[in-house]
C-alpha cells in the first residue's frame, strides 16, 4: 500500500498509509494517544476520527484535554435534546443543531414549545444521560437517506444542498434516535456530564426570511456538574451587565421596533460617549498622519461591481432603484477611499497617504441574527485607509497596531490576537495572497506577538489581523483590525509614479481602532457594568444641595465647572435619595452642599465608590477633574489623593 505524508503541530511529518484515518495517524504517533482519541483537525475543519486524511494534510488530534473538546461534547448534547424531544413529542420535525460557542441550539417544527416545557424535555435529556447509550456512526446511500425523510422536508433539503454529490453520507444512532450528521461526536451520552437547556426563541429556516419559522431551542452541556454551575453564575452575573439592559437603564440608546430592526438611536447619554470616542479616534488618527475624508452613504452598484463587494456582498446589501439605475447602500467605506485616492496623480515621495472617517454602513443582517449592538444593520466603523510602497508595509502595519494596542491600554481591555487567512470566496491570486499572509505573519511575529490562526476567516480582499474581545460570558466579539489588500488597488488601477518613473501600483491596508463604534460600545457598556471612566461618562459630576436653600450656591458651583458635564440635582428629595440615585446611574461624582458648604465655598466629594471627601475647594475639585479627564483616567480617582 502506498503511503502519504501528513503534518503534526509542532511542524513534524508523518507518513501513514494511504487512507487511513484520523484514529490510524494518532495510533501511528502513539498508543495512548491512538485510544484517546475523540476527533480531529483536518485542515482547521474538525471532523470524526474515522474521517480518512489526505496527503500532505494539517493534522491536530482531538482529546478530551483539547480546546476542541467541548465543541464536540456540546454537538453531542444537541442530538440528545432532539432525542429527548421526539420521545415527548414523537411529530416534531428535526431541522440543524449544530454546537455554538458557548452551547448548542436545535431548529425544530412542527411542536408547539413555551419555557414551561423546558423542564420536562431536560429531565428526559438526563435519563439519556443516565443510560450512557454508545454513539454510533453509520454510513448510509444517499437513497437510502433520502428514505430516512420521507416527510421531513428540512432533512431532505440538506441532503440535496449541503450534501450535493455525497454518497454515502453519515448518520449517528445512540439508541432509540439517529440524525443526519457530519459529526463528530462522543463516544457515548454517558461522557457529557452536565446539560440545561436555556431559552427558546424563533428562527427563519437557512436564515432566510422568506421561509418557514421554526422554533430554536437553546442549551449548553459541560464535562462536570460543577463546569456548568460555574458557567450559570457567570451567565446571570453577565445578565446584569448585559448592554441591552443598561442602555436602557442608563438612557444610552434604542432600537424600537417602528423604527425597523438592526437601527438603533442614540440617546443623548449615549451620543455623548459616542462623541468622546470619535474625539480620542480623531486624535489618534491625526497624531498618526491621517487625513479626514467623508464619503456618501449611497453609491451607484458600478462602484461596488468594480470594488468586488457586489459579487461577494449583494445578498447583505441594501439595494433600491433610482431612475431606472441601482444603487447600493454602502456596506464598508473602503471604494469610496479608494476612489478619492485615484482621483489626483501620486509620487512615491507622497505615500503613504493616509484617509479616515467615520462612516456609516449598512449590511442586511439576518433577522434572527440581530442582537442589541452587537451586530445591527446600520453601523459606523472608525475607518482608515492607507495607501503604500510594498516597502513600507511593516512599519505601517507596526505603527497600526502600536495605535490599537493604545487603545486597548486606554480602556483597560484585553484582546486574543488572531491572523485570519484566505476565505473560500475571494479575489485574487494564489500568489498575491502568499505574499499578504507572510508579510501579516512576519509583523505579528517579529513584534513577539501571540496569536492564533483562523484559516479561511480573512476578507474577501486580503488577509488581516483581528482583535477580539472577550465578554462577561467569554464570548469573542471581532474589534480593531489591520488588513493587507494587494486586490483592491489592481480593481481600481491604483498607481504612483515610482523613482524609476514608471507606474508602480500601492498596497492598501485598511484598518479599524474600534472595529465598529457599535460593537465597541457594546463591549464597552459590559466591560465597565455602565460605570464609565470619568472622560467617557454622560454625566460627570452631579451637584446635590442638601435642601432649596443651598441651589443658587449650586448653580455657582456648576458655572465654575462649566467645561465639564455638570447637572444640579433640583428636585426636592431627602438627600440620601439624590445619592441613591446618582449611585444608580452611576455618576462618577457627587457634590454635596449644605449650609456650612455655602458659608465656606467649599464642596463635599463623593464618588460612587462611596468614598467622601469634605472641605474640598472647587478649584482644587476643578484642576483634579480636569487632570483626569485629559489623562483618561479608568477611575475616578480624586478620594486618591
Amino acid at each position: 500500500m502506498s503511503e502519504i505524508v501528513v503534518s503534526l503541530p509542532d511542524g513534524s511529518k508523518l507518513s501513514v498509509d494511504r487512507g487511513a484515518t484520523v484514529e490510524d495517524v494518532a495510533y501511528e504517533i502513539g498508543p495512548g494517544l491512538g485510544s484517546d482519541t475523540i476527533a480531529g483537525v483536518v485542515d482547521g475543519d474538525l471532523v470524526d476520527k474515522a474521517d480518512p486524511v489526505h496527503d500532505g494534510a494539517e493534522i491536530v488530534i482531538v482529546t478530551e484535554d483539547s480546546d476542541e473538546y467541548l465543541r464536540v461534547l456540546r454537538h453531542s448534547a444537541a442530538h440528545v435534546f432532539a432525542q429527548a424531544l421526539q420521545r415527548q413529542y414523537p411529530d416534531a420535525k428535526l431541522a440543524i443543531g449544530p454546537p455554538t460557542d458557548d452551547g448548542f441550539y436545535y431548529d425544530v417544527a412542527g411542536v408547539d414549545l413555551d419555557a414551561d416545557d423546558l423542564t420536562d424535555i431536560e429531565a428526559e435529556m438526563e435519563s439519556i444521560l443516565d443510560s450512557d447509550l454508545p454513539i454510533e456512526r453509520e454510513i448510509r446511500s444517499r437513497d437510502a437517506a433520502f428514505d430516512t425523510y420521507p416527510d421531513n422536508r428540512f432533512k431532505r433539503e440538506i441532503l440535496e444542498e449541503e450534501a450535493a454529490g455525497e454518497d454515502p453520507v453519515s448518520f449517528y444512532a445512540q439508541g432509540d434516535f439517529e440524525d443526519l450528521c457530519q459529526g463528530p461526536h462522543v463516544d457515548s451520552t454517558g461522557d457529557i456530564g452536565a446539560v440545561t437547556l436555556l431559552n427558546i426563541s424563533s428562527a427563519y429556516w437557512r436564515g432566510d426570511e422568506d421561509n418557514e419559522t421554526l422554533t430554536r431551542v437553546y442549551g449548553t452541556a459541560f464535562e462536570s456538574e460543577a463546569d456548568l454551575d460555574q458557567y450559570l453564575k457567570r451567565r446571570e452575573q453577565a445578565q446584569e451587565r448585559d448592554h441591552r439592559k443598561l442602555g436602557q437603564e442608563l438612557d444610552l440608546f434604542s432600537i424600537p421596533d417602528v423604527t425597523g430592526p438592526g437601527l438603533p438611536l442614540y440617546h443623548p447619554n449615549g451620543k455623548r460617549i459616542l462623541d468622546e470616542l470619535s474625539d480620542y479616534a480623531r486624535s489618534l488618527n491625526l497624531d498618526a498622519g491621517y487625513e479626514p475624508v467623508e464619503t456618501p452613504h449611497l453609491f451607484r452598484t458600478e462602484l461596488w461591481k468594480k470594488s468586488g463587494h457586489y459579487d461577494n456582498y449583494v445578498d447583505d446589501m441594501f439595494l433600491q432603484d433610482v431612475n431606472d439605475e441601482e444603487y447600493g447602500l454602502k456596506p464598508m467605506n473602503c471604494p469610496g477611499h479608494a476612489t478619492i485616492f485615484d482621483q489626483k496623480s501620486w509620487s512615491y515621495r507622497d505615500l503613504p497617504v493616509r484617509y479616515f472617517e467615520d462612516g456609516k454602513v449598512y449590511r442586511k443582517e439576518q433577522r434572527g441574527e440581530l442582537s442589541g449592538l452587537s451586530r445591527v444593520w446600520s453601523f459606523t466603523i472608525d475607518d482608515g485607509h492607507l495607501f503604500c510602497r510594498p516597502e513600507q508595509i511593516e512599519a505601517e502595519v507596526n505603527q497600526v497596531m502600536d495605535a490599537i494596542r493604545e487603545v486597548l491600554g486606554t480602556f483597560g481591555l484585553d484582546a486574543h490576537v488572531a491572523l485570519a487567512t484566505r476565505p473560500e470566496k475571494s479575489v485574487g491570486g494564489d500568489e498575491i495572497w502568499e505574499q499578504a499572509e507572510s508579510q501579516l505573519r512576519s509583523v505579528l511575529e517579529s513584534a513577539g506577538i501571540d496569536y492564533d490562526l483562523e484559516p479561511g476567516d480573512g476578507a474577501f480582499y486580503g488577509p488581516k489581523i483581528d482583535f477580539a474581545f472577550e465578554d462577561a460570558l467569554g464570548r469573542k466579539w471581532d474589534g480593531p483590525t489591520v488588513q493587507l489588500d494587494f486586490n483592491m488597488p489592481e480593481r481600481f488601477e491604483l498607481t504612483y509614479t515610482g523613482e524609476d518613473n514608471a507606474d508602480h501600483r500601492p498596497v492598501m491596508i485598511h484598518r479599524a481602532l474600534y472595529g465598529s463604534y457599535e460593537r465597541f460600545f457594546m463591549v464597552l457598556i459590559e466591560h465597565f457594568d455602565g460605570k464609565f471612566p470619568t472622560w467617557l461618562a454622560p454625566e460627570q459630576v452631579r451637584i446635590l444641595p442638601i435642601s432649596d436653600d443651598q441651589l443658587g450656591y449650586a448653580h455657582r458651583v456648576k458655572n465654575e465647572l462649566d467645561d465639564f458635564r455638570v447637572s444640579v440635582e433640583d428636585r426636592s428629595w431627602t438627600l440620601n435619595r439624590k445619592i441613591r440615585d446618582a449611585q444608580e446611574e452611576r455618576v462618577p461624582y457627587m457634590l454635596i452642599l449644605g449650609g456650612d458648604e455655602a458659608e465656606a465655598g467649599t464642596v463635599s466629594v463623593r464618588d460612587r465608590k462611596e468614598r467622601e471627601r469634605g472641605d474640598v475647594a472647587v478649584e482644587d475639585f476643578r484642576e483634579h477633574l480636569r487632570s483626569e479627564v485629559d489623562g483618561r483616567r479608568l477611575d475616578p480617582d480624586f478620594i486618591d489623593e
